[in-house]
């Protein structure tokens, strides 16, 4: 308890505004309209846990001051879920089953999705949202096209030293889409 005392905390503002961003971002209608993730309950957690997963991949790499960012995004994170499994209603006695089901979820993706960006092609990233955004849709140009999205998503990250300030910026869903298919045409 006292050790919390010593340790950087970030602002609660500076948490809720990433948090808003990434947020806004999962919920970009790019993603739904020409990605093709299924506009659900289930595509929209799946496109927030993958940008969770690249954002907390960039923050626990930084000094203690952005690890501490992390968690606290986290943190929101899962309040977030909390709050949204509730309004569904799940009644008090689910919700905990409930959020270990969705913990085991994004540790399993987060886990599965920083080892295929470790490789060097795209194959095994498209390969984990497949199975895992697309719950293996017959298309798997579609995951390729996000397979593309996400890794400029990581050059992005890594080159914004300063997430402490909320000025996180993302790539455009649409925009990357339209370069990938210029170069595939050419």
């Amino acid at each position: 308890m006292i050790l919390k005392l010593f340790r950087p905390t970030p602002s609660d503002d500076t948490i809720a505004r990433l948090y808003g961003t990434i947020v806004a971002q999962a919920r970009t209608p790019a993603f739904y309209q020409l990605y093709g993730v299924p506009d659900t309950v289930s595509g929209r957690l799946e496109m927030m846990m993958l940008h969770m997963v690249l954002i907390l991949q960039h923050l626990e790499r930084g000094a203690a001051s952005l690890r501490a960012l992390g968690q606290g995004l986290f943190d929101a994170f899962c309040q977030d879920l909390d709050d949204s499994v509730r309004e569904m209603g799940v009644g008090d006695l689910g919700v905990p089953r409930t959020m270990r089901l969705i913990g085991e979820a994004f540790y399993g993706r987060q886990a599965v999705y920083l080892a295929a960006l470790d490789a060097p092609d795209d194959q095994r990233l498209a390969g984990a949202l497949q199975r895992n955004v697309f719950a293996g849709s017959p298309h798997p140009r579609l995951a390729g096209w996000l397979a593309l999205y996400v890794r400029e998503t990581v050059q992005r990250i890594a080159a914004q030293d300063q997430l402490e300030r909320p000025q996180l910026a993302f790539p455009d869903p649409e925009q990357v889409l339209l370069q990938a298919r210029r170069a595939w045409m050419n």
